[in-house]
């Protein structure tokens, strides 16, 4: 399985980084995730969140 997002599922977006002569080659832009032990419904996990769910709170820290 691929990182993503445990919450939102948002993951790494593919397309082409394009040079100055118009030259297309491949290029990944990667989520920015971070792994953080949380509260589930199946206890305290350690999961993969993006950094906009936790900033608007969508994931309850454990302490």
């Amino acid at each position: 399985m691929a990182r993503e997002c445990n919450i939102c599922h948002k993951g790494p977006i593919f397309g082409h980084s394009i040079s100055h002569s118009n030259k297309a080659s491949r290029k990944k832009w990667s989520a920015n995730l971070q792994r953080v032990k949380a509260k589930t419904e199946a206890g305290v996990r350690t999961i993969w969140v993006c950094t906009r769910c936790l900033r608007s709170g969508r994931v309850q820290k454990a302490v």
